[in-house]
């Protein structure tokens, strides 16, 4: 048993979930869709990434991450974790793009303003 309180580990995964979103957005600035399709490293170092913050995501559980971040759809990233880990010859590189791009930066600031309790 952890001697961690239940709040105490979500913010932990907060904390994970903002610290990988920060390295993400730090890898994909500045590079292009073109670059991400042909840069196995970034693509490599950008998916583990957004693996860490799915499984960060599934451990808040879907009651928890609808009060921190009420439009990021629970489901949908438990799928999309589901799938980089199981069906990981099946992932499309432009989702993990759109993802990085568009729907990261705003789960990320969800999270950071939970864990600064606002």
């Amino acid at each position: 048993m952890s001697s961690f309180s239940e709040e105490e580990r979500a913010r932990e995964w907060m904390f994970d979930i903002v610290e990988y979103s920060d390295r993400v957005v730090g890898y994909v600035e500045g590079r292009s869709v073109e670059d991400f399709d042909t840069d196995t490293m970034l693509y490599d170092a950008v998916e583990r990434c957004v693996a860490i913050i799915t499984e960060a995501v599934i451990r808040l559980g879907p009651e928890r991450l609808a009060t921190i971040a009420p439009a990021v759809p629970f489901h949908a990233v438990k799928s999309l974790g589901n799938l980089l880990r199981h069906g990981y010859r099946r992932v499309d590189p432009a989702l993990i793009w759109k993802t990085v791009t568009e729907d990261v930066p705003a789960l990320r600031s969800a999270c950071a303003a939970a864990v600064e309790g606002k």
